[in-house]
């Protein structure tokens, strides 16, 4: 019984590993779009590009919350153990780990001519895994009881 519970963990844990994948793709293809305000996305709906044009930092910050639960998710299964005796170090290093992508996602708008990081932006984005992350933690606390 065990090893059925073990290959479900790494399934789901695989599983976790594309989805952090994905979020991260998609901030990077989104952050370094040649025009903010996304007016070439028209795959988008109507009503989330205004809303994201009329929200510029706070559009950054969601894809960070999926990030941010994510990645305590993608902890959690890794080191369970060693996760649960220290929160708080995987916590830095989840937030560590986001700074470092909204600061790759920010810095190549240098080379893109229309645009220019905002440092907002980064603050929104940690913010943003903070909340991620706290959130993964409050259903993983329903979860197990």
């Amino acid at each position: 019984m065990n090893a059925n519970k073990e290959v479900d963990r790494l399934k789901l844990q695989r599983v976790v590993q594309i989805l952090l994948l994905l979020v991260v793709v998609s901030v990077f293809y989104y952050s370094w779009l040649p025009d903010s305000n996304m007016r070439s996305e028209h795959y988008l709906p109507q009503w989330l590009l205004r809303w994201s044009n009329t929200n510029f930092n706070i559009r950054t910050a969601v894809p960070f919350v999926a990030f941010g639960f994510l990645l305590g998710a993608y902890s959690f299964y890794k080191n369970e153990t060693v996760w649960k005796e220290n929160l708080i170090l995987f916590l830095f290093r989840n937030l560590g780990i986001a700074t470092i992508v909204v600061l790759i996602a920010e810095g190549g708008q240098f080379l893109i001519a229309n645009r220019s990081p905002d440092m907002m932006d980064v603050l929104y984005g940690i913010l943003g895994s903070l909340i991620g992350g706290l959130m993964y933690q409050l259903f993983n606390k329903l979860i197990k009881s």
